[in-house]
């Protein structure tokens, strides 16, 4: 008789695979749309487990407060600009219309008002890379362009903590406490390590799978590893 393996454990649930959200600071999203042009200042920058890049809390001359990634440069008290007719200047949000193209730019909204969704990630920036009278193309820090409406806000700047893994780990304890506040598991095995009795791929005189990997969608629990309906099999012809 098996035990359970790790991609059953997985969908059941637990305190293991939970999201630990209530860690979290606060969402990191624009105010809603308004019109004009306001003032805000940073209170604090704070940390945000598991985000890996810090957050700055803005608040507005009209008294909203928000969240957002912190940029490069940052510090408390300082004063940015919300709005249409904002300076293009490292911190500032505008819409993409009122910034000037080869700006890097990041927390990029994918439609106007939803708060920034791409480009957030700790040194990561997208760049304005043309303009038209409907639409702005971005190029992302994935190397794909992207077209997107020009009232959708961004942020100047690059997102703060872009030497985050510059730094060795130097060991797994490190490691640990870096996945801790993340909703995976860790350390993850390999299933040819295993036992036989622990995974499909397990056991056997050395380390393989013994078998083909691609199983169907409708394999039981216990034995759905591996290319999970796979659309194709065998090597790619160039």
């Amino acid at each position: 008789m098996g035990k359970r393996i790790l991609v059953q454990r997985k969908g059941r649930g637990g305190p293991t695979f939970r999201n630990r959200g209530h860690l979290r600071v606060a969402p990191a999203k624009y105010p809603p749309l308004f019109e004009g042009t306001l003032k805000g200042t940073i209170e604090e920058i704070v940390h945000d487990p598991g985000r890996w890049v810090p957050l700055a809390r803005v608040k507005l001359e009209n008294g909203v407060e928000f969240y957002i990634p912190a940029f490069e440069g940052a510090y408390v008290g300082q004063v940015i600009e919300v709005g249409k007719d904002a300076k293009a200047e490292n911190g500032n949000i505008l819409p993409l219309e009122s910034i000037p193209e080869g700006t890097q730019i990041y927390n990029v909204e994918a439609r106007p008002g939803d708060g920034g969704k791409f480009a957030r990630q700790a040194g990561s920036y997208a760049v304005i890379t043309g303009k038209s009278y409907n639409s702005v193309t971005i190029l992302l820090p994935s190397g794909k362009t992207k077209t997107l409406d020009p009232r959708c806000r961004a942020t100047i700047g690059i997102p703060a903590g872009s030497g985050r893994i510059e730094k060795p780990l130097l060991k797994a304890g490190n490691s640990y406490y870096k996945w801790k506040p993340k909703a995976r598991k860790w350390p993850v095995v390999r299933g040819v390590a295993m036992n036989a009795a622990s995974h499909p791929w397990g056991g056997g005189s050395h380390q393989s799978e013994s078998h083909p990997t691609t199983v169907s969608r409708n394999t039981p629990p216990g034995r759905k590893v591996g290319h999970i309906a796979a659309r194709r099999t065998g090597r790619r012809k160039r």
